[in-house]
């Protein structure tokens, strides 16, 4: 079943734990798409962006992703989880010296 193999994935304790993570990630995601919108009417009109534009917007919405994703892990009892989760995920982005 699939919420087993993402209990045992994630280390969790129950498939209740899951489907709230599963949860977490789609109240962010939902929140990230309603925002993205406001925020961007405000720094250029909508015929005024290009592709350019548009990754830049995606490099700088990922702290602003991190940061409802921890706030929603904490309303859903799951800070543990998405703290760890974030700092992996960040740690991925750091370089190799």
């Amino acid at each position: 079943m699939m919420f087993e193999k993402l209990r045992e994935r994630w280390d969790l304790k129950s498939s209740w734990q899951v489907i709230i993570i599963l949860i977490v990630f789609a109240c962010t995601g939902f929140t990230v798409m309603f925002l993205k919108e406001p925020i961007l009417s405000l720094i250029a009109a909508k015929e005024e962006r290009n592709w350019v534009f548009t990754t830049v917007y995606y490099i700088l919405i990922l702290p602003v992703y991190f940061l409802i994703l921890l706030f929603y892990g904490f309303i859903f009892g799951q800070s543990k989880f998405f703290l760890s989760f974030v700092k992996k995920t960040l740690n991925r982005f750091k370089r190799d010296k």
